[in-house]
């Protein structure tokens, strides 16, 4: 099985979900489909299968937690160093063609999150950018066209 890169941040994250799910969300269902049980007729009782729908949801994503997490590859990034981007690294970008500007750290597919300036390895501006360097220019091809970005800063904290 292929290890998954991603962050000390990234994991403790999934674990925490984890925990979660566990500890609070499956005793919470198991208790709501005995409750609805005792309602009589599971055929037409609307409680039970939603519990039992709920139920279905946390089981899944409990194993798919658990296959994610004991794939972990850990990546340190305040380890590395250098102008090359990596896996971890800050990255300062600029859009050569509107000068607008932006940032963000490239980490692992489960732990991204536009929004809070995490980029997934897999998207394609991360994965354009992977093995450039400060200064370069880098051409992205992405579903909504073609942009062209200069690479500012490269920073690994």
């Amino acid at each position: 099985m292929d290890k998954i890169p991603m962050t000390r941040g990234g994991l403790e994250g999934l674990e925490a979900e984890l925990k979660q799910l566990k500890s609070v969300e499956r005793p919470d269902v198991i208790k709501a489909i005995a409750e609805a049980r005792e309602h009589g007729d599971l055929s037409e009782n609307a409680e039970y299968h939603a519990a039992r729908e709920r139920q279905s949801f946390i089981e899944g994503r409990i194993a798919e937690l658990e296959a994610i997490t004991s794939r972990a590859d850990v990546i340190d990034p305040s380890k590395l160093s250098g102008d090359v981007v990596r896996f971890g690294a800050n990255i300062d970008l600029v859009d050569e063609d509107t000068d607008e500007e932006m940032s963000f750290q490239i980490v692992g597919a489960h732990e991204a999150d536009v929004d809070k300036g995490r980029l997934s390895i897999t998207a394609p501006l991360a994965r354009s950018l992977i093995g450039k360097s400060l200064g370069d220019s880098v051409e992205v091809t992405s579903p909504g066209g073609t942009k062209s970005y200069e690479i500012l800063k490269v920073e690994y904290r």
